[in-house]
């Protein structure tokens, strides 16, 4: 499932995220940060169930520090939902699981998982 997570960053980020045509959640994150760690398998098991529906990827802070700035992301983990090129809504911390997550996603992005 790791093939459907894509890496954003500075050079890319517009095209990418900005004028996608789906919406698109971007994992905000830095290797050192261990809420991040535990975030990871709950994201590639994510953009699995919403390939073709949702695009799910992840943000390096570290190396795209002016992004980041950008959006406001003060803590990380944290995940931001972009659509219409803005980001319209932002969910901050591991919250244990998968479910809320896939909640968040389904309830901002209207989408429903495709089942494997």
């Amino acid at each position: 499932m790791s093939n459907k997570i894509q890496h954003f960053d500075g050079p890319t980020f517009e095209a990418d995220v900005l004028q996608a045509a789906e919406p698109v959640v971007v994992d905000f994150y830095a290797d050192w940060c261990h809420p991040c760690h535990m975030m990871g398998p709950v994201i590639e098991q994510l953009a699995g169930e919403f390939a073709g529906k949702v695009k799910i990827g992840k943000l390096d802070v570290d190396a795209n520090e002016d992004i980041a700035i950008r959006y406001g992301v003060m803590g990380i983990p944290t995940l931001g939902l972009f659509s219409g090129g803005k980001m319209v809504d932002r969910l901050v911390g591991f919250p244990g699981s998968a479910a809320p997550i896939r909640a968040w996603v389904e309830k901002h992005a209207n989408a429903v998982p495709v089942k494997s």
